[in-house]
């Protein structure tokens, strides 16, 4: 009881009981336990930092991993798909056993510093070489005609492998809606005599198979389009970190407008309250210098993530040579869930009603309705008996607190068989094991489990 404070014990001998260090039961006894709030920085499943999939080591707060594929390295002959290069470089095998999540995106131009195609040669025969190639300040590549109607039919096709593979579960949780424009961010800068961006009609058909074929995935787009706002989508900004960038970001999703690159006068539409229920992501500029986002400039930084309630930001993250900046992001990133009272009712003849005022302190809700349970266990951490609190996790937005109250019918928390503790955890489905960490003062270190009362 070290770390909690009683406020309430039924009767003066319980609260002299309580002075002295014992708990004294009785039928209409009540226990109120507060808690304190946490500002250390760490992470949390499907939030913070996400680096790219294939670095060897990551930092112990990081749970999620970007990934891009390009077509080329997806189906490097048409219907043959070469997932076992894909999953060694990525590990993905070893991300899904340490629990981590994937942040996926599928591109078919990545600007570089070579002439290349980042789509497979038999599609560029196929299509007639529909598309230009192009040497800019962006870099050199091969911007494809989208709107080539063999082109949209392979893409489905592609998706479709995709999501036959890795769309069953939320091992793949977010989704970056890329494949078209340069670095899959829907622009193309058509002024060079590129093929332009297609009309909404055409963009739809790229939009639809991702839907179907990741049903689990919450999926974002580089801008406010109409048609993000119909499907419920997120949003990302690869140019975080950039004040004049994000403020035209911030400015589309307050506003809409025109899409420049189309011309569609309702091309974008005002999202303002869409981090509500999708997530907002992306990734620190390159266009500007570590040191100045993340400590001469750092107060803006953080005032930009916070206006886009922002959940994560990858593969371009903080660097950890700037490790005030670096934890300053960290805890401005997300949910950060913390339990700050507890009253414990317990029965004459064992069970015990538990109701908990939830906060959310974070910039976003967590965006993924995972089990929560409230746990009776022993002294070695067994579980004795557990019930589901019922609390839909993506509806805690920031600054809102929630109340649940639920009963575990046959825990006993005193006497003969009394049980050692009642905590509180968070399941990932994707492993079946607590995995959200409170933050609370009193959680233990980097424990998944809040232990709301102790017995003697």
């Amino acid at each position: 009881m070290s770390k909690n404070r009683v406020i309430f014990l039924a009767g003066a001998a319980a609260a002299l009981a309580a002075a002295a260090g014992l708990l004294f039961w009785r039928q209409s006894s009540r226990l109120m336990l507060d808690f304190s709030y946490s500002d250390e920085a760490f992470g949390n499943p499907l939030m913070g930092f996400a680096p790219s999939a294939w670095h060897s080591e990551v930092a112990e707060d990081v749970t999620l991993l970007y990934m891009d594929i390009t077509w080329r390295e997806l189906e490097p002959e048409e219907g043959v798909f070469d997932w076992a290069a894909i999953e060694e470089e990525n590990q993905l095998e070893r991300w899904r056993k340490e629990g981590k999540h994937i942040l996926l995106r599928f591109v078919c131009d990545l600007p570089g510093d070579e002439a290349h195609m980042d789509i497979p040669d038999w599609l560029w025969e196929k299509t007639g070489g529909a598309g230009v190639a192009y040497d800019n300040s962006y870099g050199r590549g091969f911007s494809p005609d989208y709107s080539h109607p063999e082109f949209i039919a392979c893409h489905r096709r592609a998706v479709e492998a995709l999501g036959e593979r890795y769309g069953g579960d939320d091992f793949i949780s977010f989704i970056e809606l890329g494949s078209l424009g340069h670095w899959g961010e829907w622009h193309i800068r058509s002024s060079r005599g590129l093929p332009p961006m297609p009309q909404r009609e055409v963009r739809e058909q790229y939009i639809e198979p991702w839907t179907e074929a990741f049903p689990n995935a919450r999926i974002l787009m580089r801008r406010p389009f109409a048609e993000a706002k119909e499907h419920g989508f997120g949003l990302y900004n690869d140019m975080a970190g950039h004040p004049e960038a994000t403020a035209e970001w911030l400015g589309w999703i307050a506003e809409g407008g025109e899409y420049d690159q189309t011309g569609e006068e309702n091309g974008l539409v005002p999202m303002t309250d869409a981090w509500r229920t999708a997530p907002v992501g992306g990734e620190f500029t390159s266009s500007l210098p570590m040191e100045q986002m993340l400590d001469t400039d750092l107060e803006t930084t953080l005032g930009l993530l916070r206006d886009s309630h922002t959940t994560f930001l990858g593969p371009k993250i903080a660097d950890e040579e700037f490790p005030e900046g670096y934890d300053a992001v960290l805890l401005s990133l997300g949910y950060r869930l913390w339990i700050s009272r507890a009253e414990i009712s317990p029965g004459l003849l064992g069970g015990a009603d538990v109701t908990l005022t939830w906060q959310n302190s974070g910039s976003a809700p967590l965006y993924a309705d995972w089990p929560v349970y409230l746990q009776a266990v022993d002294e070695a951490g067994r579980v004795l008996e557990q019930a589901q609190v019922e609390l839909e996790l993506s509806g805690l937005l920031p600054g809102e607190t929630a109340e649940t109250v639920t009963r575990l019918p046959s825990a006993k928390l005193r006497g003969k068989d009394a049980c050692a503790a009642l905590r509180l955890v968070i399941v990932d489905p994707l492993t079946g094991r607590p995995a959200v960490r409170f933050a609370n003062r009193e959680a233990a270190g980097e424990d998944t489990a809040l232990v709301l009362w102790k017995g003697l």
